[in-house]
């Protein structure tokens, strides 16, 4: 019976090893997920906090590599010392992982004053040309996300832009996708977006924050399970005399 539990628990934490493998790729995916996401959005924020628990992230997800070699090593070589220290470090990366999830949800509340305080500058410094950061910022964010102005196209009437260029129409990013001849004018306001751009960049980059904090949830869940059973065979392997023949190769008599 002793046996069968210590196998069971080594079987699980070996599978659990080859999960943070996994989950390091996983984890790495979400942060560079992240970092790029906000370089298209990055205009909109003045501050880069958006980028803390996306930095965090890909440290754990590199650090989580190195944790399932040293876990499937302490478990194949019976190692406690092993098995000690991959239990240290499983418990520093589940801290690690539980301040990115408060951090993911401090930093999400922050995200609407934010593009608040900022998208009305980003919008003034539109000048329509590719080779300014602000003007392709603003014409990406447009076509992706379906928007136009900050509430909605009217917005553009008071932007510097609109009143220099005087051809009472907006960005042609404005246009809806479906309208082939669209040219931006304000005379036909049936061809362009109608929702504003604030909104949704808000609601996009609240999404990606739960991207983190779901990812950072999941995995420091499985990493309870991993120190769980690590803990299990760290003890039996002291107190199980069954677990000191397995490991021995011994016989009773």
């Amino acid at each position: 019976m002793g046996q069968c539990g210590i196998t069971s628990s080594k079987t699980v934490l070996v599978f659990l090893n080859l999960i943070f493998w996994a989950a390091a790729g996983i984890l790495c995916y979400v942060g560079a997920y992240v970092f790029i996401t906000y370089d298209d959005y990055d205009h909109f924020f003045e501050d880069v906090y958006t980028l803390i628990p996306a930095i965090i992230i890909i440290a754990v997800g590199t650090l989580l590599f190195i944790i399932g070699l040293i876990g499937c090593c302490a478990t194949v070589r019976e190692s406690r010392c092993g098995l000690a220290t991959f239990v240290i470090i499983l418990l520093l990366v589940f801290v690690t992982e539980v301040i990115v999830v408060v951090l993911g949800y401090v930093y999400r509340a922050k995200v609407e004053n934010e593009v608040n305080r900022s998208i009305q500058k980003v919008y003034n410094e539109y000048n329509g040309t590719n080779t300014d950061a602000p003007s392709r910022a603003i014409d990406y964010v447009q076509r992706q996300l379906h928007c136009c102005g900050i509430h909605n196209f009217s917005d553009w009437r008071n932007t510097r832009w609109f009143k220099e260029t005087r051809n009472n129409s907006v960005p042609v990013s404005c246009c809806k996708a479906s309208i082939t001849s669209c040219s931006g004018s304000l005379s036909r306001p049936g061809d362009l977006y109608q929702e504003g751009c604030e909104a949704l960049v808000v609601k996009k980059m609240k999404d990606i924050m739960m991207h983190v904090i779901w990812a950072a949830l999941t995995f420091a869940a499985i990493q309870m399970l991993g120190m769980l059973c690590a803990c299990v065979v760290l003890c039996r392997r002291g107190r199980d005399p069954a677990y000191e023949l397995l490991v021995t190769g011994g016989t009773y008599a």
